[in-house]
């Protein structure tokens, strides 16, 4: 469905609206973008809400397909004409124009979602890399745009997005396989002596599996490190969010990488309180209970 605003002028709605999207779509992103400044927090609002919808519109069972295409189609209409009927497009056209996205990035991003509807399976990690630059690396790159960072920040914006998008698919992997997607390269399953990711299979070959698990969080930690040498572009006040993001994902990884066959029972993602609790320890710059356990010495 199309999100048709009635009345222009509502902007309450239109935030509210926006919100909504926002907040169903990512318990992670959502939290951790509540400590950025309100101005940085709505325009964090207007991105991830289009791209939440889009996503959902492939990721959805079964896959609205048209509904899809008639979102692209309204997007492109709106870019050449400077308006949309749908708020959730239309705030996302009026943002790329704000803050300068370079038009690829949202192109390449719809054709990722693209590859969704068709193509099922990675074979090499170079096809996958090319799928995660339109869904994850390009988020990165506008929300670079978002915070008016420095250009010089941009290829390590690319690399955090591409890390939190590549914990996704190693988390996600019995809910890829309902959707018939396998996002894991077969030319990584090889090397690990694994034809497919189905539980049966992994049941038998259980120390190959774990082995290739926890091969894939390290190269995962590989890039993190790589994408951390950017913090130092990012102001304290944006950095909160930020780190809070990447931390939530690193726990998830090490909890993944401690017991690889967690992701057939459950999906491993923080609660809301554990991200709220680390974003006000990065802010602090200690940990809770070191922070009052100092308090508490001072006041004696």
């Amino acid at each position: 469905m199309l999100y048709v605003l009635k009345n222009e002028n509502d902007h309450l709605y239109v935030d509210s609206k926006l919100l909504e999207i926002f907040k169903k779509g990512s318990t992670t992103y959502f939290n951790s973008s509540l400590f950025f400044p309100p101005r940085v927090r709505k325009d964090v609002t207007r991105l991830y809400a289009f791209v939440r919808v889009a996503d959902n519109y492939v990721d959805s069972i079964p896959q609205e397909v048209e509904k899809f295409y008639q979102f692209v189609e309204e997007f492109y209409r709106a870019r050449r004409e400077g308006k949309s009927k749908d708020l959730v497009i239309d705030n996302f056209v009026k943002l790329e124009r704000e803050k300068q996205f370079e038009e690829s990035w949202a192109d390449s991003f719809l054709r990722s979602m693209e590859m969704d509807i068709y193509k099922k399976r990675y074979e090499t990690m170079e096809e996958l890399e090319e799928y995660m630059y339109g869904s994850a690396e390009v988020i990165g790159l506008m929300m670079n745009r978002v915070l008016n960072l420095d250009r010089e920040a941009e290829p390590y914006a690319k690399i955090l997005g591409k890390t939190m998008q590549f914990v996704n698919f190693i988390r996600d992997i019995k809910e890829d396989l309902i959707l018939n997607r396998q996002y894991i390269p077969t030319e990584i399953l090889r090397k690990f002596s694994l034809s497919s990711l189905q539980e049966e299979e992994v049941k038998e070959r259980t120390k190959e599996f774990e082995s290739m698990m926890r091969n894939l969080i390290k190269l995962y930690f590989d890039w993190v490190k790589e994408a951390e040498k950017g913090y130092k572009y990012i102001p304290y006040r944006y950095l909160i969010p930020i780190k809070t993001a990447n931390d939530m994902y690193k726990w998830t990884a090490k909890v993944i990488y401690k017991s690889p066959l967690v992701v057939y029972s459950t999906k491993v993602k923080p609660k809301k309180n554990k991200i709220i609790t680390r974003a006000i320890e990065n802010a602090l710059g200690v940990p809770i209970w070191r922070y009052f356990s100092n308090i508490s010495l001072m006041r004696k």
